[in-house]
């Protein structure tokens, strides 16, 4: 039976116009030919660290064990922030300490450790200032896929940024309050409500899902409706999601990341 290809994939505010997310690739593929490399998103809104977290929270699951994924939303570059790698039970994270792991640290709770990367011999460039998903990121994760122990890289931290991702409430016995967290490109507003959660909190009652003063529907799928009304459902990723048929929800009905989505039972 043939040996499985290690797996890096890449997430990055960088877009695809500009080469920077090729040359990282280029480093990668010098140090470990033998990695598969897969694309999760370049189009990270610039600087947004939280958008950053979000998606690598949604998607690292999906991958095989041993995956590494290297993300990069950088503002910081060049300052005092770390690099660092984040090792759980099944896969690594590769970029800086600015929170941009802090979904992980949400998901993983106890089950993870954090390495400041101080063994510089691994960097393709010491004295790099401006692009460390190149110079530092980019090689450090060729070299963990070629099966570097992750306690080589540097040393254990404790200290390390976690950002404030909100996380559902339930402000009375008969309600929960989540948040918009995520907009795609279609206008869909993803928010922090799981199944799992409504699930337990109807426990086969009745429920009315409330956004910006609105009652709106519970459907099972895009195709359920022809209109041009506010619906919502449970969304690929297993969470509550706002939509319209064939449009924009987001821009129809004014929804932004951070509005407050109710559950009211019964």
């Amino acid at each position: 039976m043939a040996t499985r290809r290690p797996v890096i994939t890449l997430t990055t505010d960088f877009g695809t116009r500009d080469p920077f997310v090729g040359q990282m690739k280029g480093v990668i593929l010098n140090t470990n030919p033998d990695v598969e490399l897969v694309d999760i998103t370049h189009d990270i809104s610039p600087h947004n660290i939280r958008e950053g977290a979000v998606l690598t929270g949604m998607s690292y699951e999906y991958f095989p064990p041993r995956t590494i994924h290297l993300a990069v939303v950088d503002p910081g570059v060049g300052s005092g922030r770390r690099p660092i790698i984040v090792a759980t039970q099944n896969h690594y994270f590769v970029g800086p300490d600015n929170g941009l792991f802090s979904m992980i640290y949400m998901k993983e709770r106890d089950s993870f450790r954090v390495i400041h990367i101080t063994s510089d011999h691994y960097f393709l460039n010491k004295d790099s200032t401006t692009f460390h998903g190149r110079d530092i990121f980019a090689p450090v994760a060729a070299w963990l896929a070629k099966g570097i122990p992750v306690d080589h890289f540097g040393t254990l931290i404790e200290d390390f940024m976690n950002i404030h991702l909100p996380e559902p409430t339930a402000p009375s016995r008969n309600t929960i309050e989540g948040e918009v967290i995520y907009i795609d490109r279609f206008g869909n507003a993803i928010t922090n409500v799981s199944s799992d959660l409504l699930n337990d909190a109807v426990n086969g009652g009745r429920m009315k899902v409330v956004l910006k003063g609105r009652m709106v529907p519970l459907r099972s799928c895009y195709a359920d409706v022809d209109d041009k009304g506010l619906y919502c459902l449970i969304n690929s990723f297993g969470l509550l999601e706002f939509f319209i048929c064939r449009g924009s929800a987001a821009e129809s009905f004014g929804i932004r990341i951070g509005d407050t989505v109710g559950i009211i039972k019964g």
